[in-house]
């Protein structure tokens, strides 16, 4: 049975209401956990042995996380630091997570024309997450397109609620391919 770790951190996840719409959107799918590193770890001490058997026990990893100043919060780079290391994530022949499906999972603040060469932010979002693309290449996991959302906080409702639905039905999707190799 195929089974999706999302893997969540946010900070201040109270105060997300994209965040908070895009998990209960997926409550109640069978073989869907969420876990939320900040309310697991909230004094960042990582159990890497039982973050490395949660990976092993899933099939798709979803990394969901808010932009923070251009990068990932920082118990999550923590996490990757710690639990995605040498002998497990990658090495030579110790890439236990090998063929998993990855799908990247992010809501920024700003609005989408900010993330653009003549933007305030100069260059695509993208740009600035390159690190799980060479996460997933050294780690030979499946990418997914990543998932972004723009000036979360301003969106209408109906704005947010079309977001919503596309974010489940992709994780259903991704989930699907997942099970059919």
């Amino acid at each position: 049975m195929t089974k999706v770790l999302v893997i969540y951190a946010h900070p201040a996840h109270q105060r997300s209401r994209a965040n908070r719409m895009m998990l209960d959107s997926i409550k109640g799918i069978s073989d869907v956990t969420v876990h939320d590193l900040y309310q697991t770890y909230p004094d960042f001490f990582i159990d890497v042995e039982a973050e490395q058997a949660l990976l092993l026990e899933h099939d798709l990893i979803v990394i969901q996380h808010p932009v923070y100043w251009y990068n990932m919060p920082a118990l999550l780079r923590e996490w990757q630091d710690l639990v995605l290391e040498y002998g497990f994530a990658y090495g030579r022949d110790q890439q236990k997570l090998k063929g998993k499906g990855l799908w990247i999972v992010m809501t920024a603040g700003a609005p989408e024309h900010t993330y653009a060469t003549e933007g305030v932010n100069e260059r695509p979002l993208s740009d600035y997450f390159l690190q799980y693309e060479r996460m997933a290449n050294v780690c030979a996991l499946k990418a997914f397109p990543n998932f972004e959302i723009y000036h979360s906080r301003h969106m209408t409702d109906d704005v947010l609620e079309r977001a919503v639905a596309t974010y489940r039905q992709n994780l259903l999707s991704y989930l699907e391919e997942c099970r059919h190799g």
